[in-house]
């Protein structure tokens, strides 16, 4: 397990422009299209990716207050 680890925090300590290679791709489409179609999509697609934590804590936090008061 940790040797897994060590190697992951390697790779992305040397080679950090492998990780960065899709936002570059997916910002290089996003401007070249002209309606703005991919970029509207694109931006509702983090606001779900974001959402979904937020609510998931919200719900666990919620039940944890009704165990907790009777």
């Amino acid at each position: 397990m940790k040797y897994k680890l060590s190697l992951c925090l390697l790779l992305v300590l040397f080679f950090p422009s492998l990780m960065e290679a899709q936002c570059a791709m997916c910002r290089a489409v996003v401007e070249s299209e002209a309606g703005g179609r991919t970029a509207e999509g694109l931006n509702t697609g983090i606001v779900y990716l974001m959402a979904i934590p937020y609510i998931l804590v919200a719900g666990l936090a919620f039940a944890i207050y009704r165990k907790m008061r009777g």
